[in-house]
């Protein structure tokens, strides 16, 4: 057999380091790629820290290292597209558009015409059989964030380190001798680093000053734009209503044309809460759901898994039906799963 080229998406954290350690253990003609993303200028990026990381990998594992450029892929359909859905009041997940649009994406193309075999990535995820199945360690498990893959994409995708946990992760780090085999994780929004989304939102969406009002309309507070907040938080906005015995407030609802916040002291509250809803821009990978077979939902990373019957409307649109009311918000990725299997999902209406 022809030995197998992949390319591997080399981040210069450690799961990736350690995905193209494992990888060339295995026989495979490894190539290192780092992928050049979008970062706003009044960001300090450590983006060149990050691409050094990854080439003392490439070197220390004596592999080629490439940089592909997707500046302008992951601007329009990462952080513009994030942008645009909170301008319109919704929540948006980021994460999703860049494994789409970037990692599986242009990466994945640009790779195959350059002759790759198989792209590979530190995602917590597993290709068994090109079905999309949860990660081994339940903690880290990212197949939430990739409910858009194409069954002709898993075809050529391999995730080395989903079958591990995070703590043999690091073990094999070591073992491996990585020079990253010490570097803490990175957190939050890729381009982001650091700071604050609603900050960084504030750079593109004009703050407007609206109420806080809770479920009955008494006024307890201000916000400074509506569309700065999402459903469940409970922190961002200004209480002026407080007695001692104040319990925290829960974002319930949004009136986004009259920029109003609903809020209640309620986890569980009256308003706001539904046992169905719409999902559209559906995506099955390998089986579409049957309407008499019960799913379990996430409706946000590494939120509880819900039971759920799915009722397949068109191509593109289904209904999701739960046993009791939960409290959503439009925007939000909705993945369904058979046992560890993801099937797919799509976007709340």
């Amino acid at each position: 057999m022809k030995q197998k080229t992949v390319f591997v998406g080399i981040s210069g954290g450690v799961d990736s380091a350690v995905s193209a350690a494992l990888l060339k253990k295995e026989g495979y003609e490894v190539v290192g790629v780092f992928i050049k993303t979008w970062h706003p200028d009044f960001l300090e990026c450590n983006e060149e820290e990050e691409r050094r990381d990854a080439m003392r990998v490439a070197a220390h594992l004596d592999i080629p290292f490439l940089t592909f450029d997707l500046e302008d892929v992951y601007k329009k359909e990462v952080a513009d597209y994030m942008i645009a859905e909170y301008q319109k009041g919704r929540t948006p997940n980021p994460d999703v558009m860049c494994n789409k649009e970037v990692k599986f994406g242009a990466f994945l193309k640009k790779a195959i015409s350059m002759g790759a075999d198989y792209v590979a990535t530190g995602h917590y995820a597993q290709n068994i059989k090109n079905n999309l199945v949860k990660g081994q360690d339940p903690s880290k498990d990212q197949s939430y964030f990739l409910w858009t893959l194409k069954p002709a994409q898993l075809n050529k995708i391999l995730f080395p380190i989903g079958h591990l946990k995070k703590s043999d992760v690091r073990k094999l780090a070591s073992k491996f001798d990585l020079p990253v085999a010490k570097k803490k994780d990175s957190q939050g929004i890729c381009f982001l680093g650091a700071i604050d989304l609603k900050e960084f939102l504030k750079h593109y969406i004009k703050e407007k000053k609206g109420k806080v009002v809770l479920e009955n309309g008494e006024v307890v507070g201000h916000h400074e734009g509506v569309v700065f907040h999402t459903l469940g938080e409970r922190h961002g906005f200004t209480v002026t209503r407080k007695s001692p015995n104040d319990k925290p407030y829960y974002i319930v609802g949004k009136d986004i044309k009259k920029n109003i916040l609903i809020v209640s002291p309620s986890k569980i509250p009256d308003f706001g809460m539904k046992n169905k809803f719409f999902i559209d821009d559906t995506n099955w990978i390998n089986h579409t759901p049957k309407s008499d077979k019960n799913y379990s939902v996430q409706i946000r990373y590494h939120g509880e898994f819900l039971s759920c019957r799915v009722k397949i409307v068109s191509k593109t649109k289904a209904e999701i039906v739960f046993a009791k009311p939960i409290l959503v918000a439009s925007g939000q990725s909705c993945v369904v799963y058979y046992k560890d299997i993801c099937l797919g999902g799509g976007v709340v209406v």
